[in-house]
């Protein structure tokens, strides 16, 4: 059984954009512009790193995408910590 491909399905890149919108403003820009210029390109692999980072709180995501800090063991990994270099250059 195939696993349909992210950019194949509006409903998966619909609920990614929704779950992009954040309370803190400055995430909220920070990853609905990533999107906007890079969403078509993403991965499947790409967007499994972009909902780990979902999952995060605001606090704990903007500090990531600011670099004041770095992934948790938990979350950190070659795909995350790529995918982390360039939401940080957006």
């Amino acid at each position: 059984m195939t696993t349909a491909r992210h950019q194949d399905d509006p409903t998966r890149r619909a609920r990614l954009r929704w779950r992009s919108r954040r309370g803190l403003l400055e995430n909220d820009l920070i990853l609905t512009r990533f999107l906007d210029a890079h969403e078509i390109d993403m991965t499947d692999t790409e967007v499994d790193a972009f909902t780990k980072l979902l999952d995060l709180s605001d606090n704990d995501l903007l500090d990531l995408l600011l670099g004041r800090a770095e992934p948790e063991q938990a979350i950190a990994g070659p795909n995350v910590n790529a995918l982390l270099a360039r939401l940080r250059q957006a």
